[in-house]
């Protein structure tokens, strides 16, 4: 994945707790996901159109 290994995720994880604390980072990984679904559900109608 981008070519990271498990010491690069664990720093990015460690700031982005630091950053957000604890109570917030599910609620950006969940509003994360839903953009993703979000955005493969566009792909999905885009390819249905075509």
């Amino acid at each position: 994945m981008l070519g990271l290994g498990a010491g690069e995720l664990a720093v990015v994880g460690g700031i982005l707790l630091l950053l957000f604390g604890g109570k917030k980072l599910p609620e950006l990984g969940g509003a994360f996901a839903k953009s993703i679904k979000n955005f493969q559900k566009g792909l999905k109608e885009n390819k249905k159109i075509e």
